[in-house]
């Protein structure tokens, strides 16, 4: 034991007397740039998230030449808040709950009435999407009840993958802000965008129309 207790003071001493020994840099040298061309940014005409970042107002189709404003839909122009979006649905408190939970970002609207014969409505509603891809459930969603209704007809919408047109066949009670009329709706999403367009009218809607606001909507975005 004293072997034991001499040896290792020994070897304390013999270390404490040694210089310290320099440790080597922490630092690494850079590693060479890579060789060849880096791609460019794209310009803004081509980048569709300086688009739809920017005013969503802007993307929205414009009133055609004779038509006047609708004065029934809320929107400080051309923007509605949740709440008023919401109020569109019969269970608006549930729907005001679950844009909460889908990250609910803004929605542009624009509207419009043609010689008092039919209405149309467009509302692009773009969400964050942090945690949620709420721009393609909501169209999901919409879709799932426009096929419910009996006697409807659908389409798809050209370049959308599954955005899709509806034309209901019967006239709904007060669908029409408290009178009845015919529906059409059209639902289809890109990035964290959703587009909805719903047009009621006196007459059944023609497929033509409904597709055409829909693939111009969407060519937009």
């Amino acid at each position: 034991m004293l072997g034991l207790v001499a040896g290792t003071c020994g070897g304390y001493l013999v270390q404490a007397d040694r210089r310290p020994t320099k440790l080597p840099s922490l630092t690494q040298p850079l590693s060479p740039p890579a060789v060849g061309k880096t791609p460019k940014p794209l310009p803004a005409a081509q980048d569709r998230r300086v688009r739809t970042d920017g005013d969503l107002r802007k993307l929205l189709l414009k009133k055609p030449r004779g038509a006047r404003e609708a004065e029934w839909v809320e929107g400080a122009d051309g923007w509605m808040d949740l709440a008023s979006y919401a109020e569109k649905y019969q269970k608006t408190g549930k729907k005001f709950s679950q844009y909460i939970h889908d990250e609910f970002r803004r929605a542009a609207v624009a509207s419009w009435s043609v010689d008092d014969s039919y209405n149309v409505e467009i509302y692009l509603v773009q969400f964050h999407q942090e945690e949620v891809l709420a721009a393609v459930e909501a169209s999901d969603t919409g879709r799932h009840w426009a096929g419910w209704v009996w006697d409807t007809n659908r389409w798809a919408i050209p370049g959308t993958g599954d955005g899709q047109v509806f034309v209901h066949n019967q006239p709904e009670p007060e669908r029409n802000y408290g009178r009845q009329a015919y529906v059409a709706e059209a639902y289809a999403w890109r990035g964290d965008i959703q587009m909805e367009i719903l047009i009621t009218g006196s007459k059944r809607v023609s497929k033509k129309l409904i597709a055409d606001l829909a693939k111009r909507q969407m060519e937009r975005l």
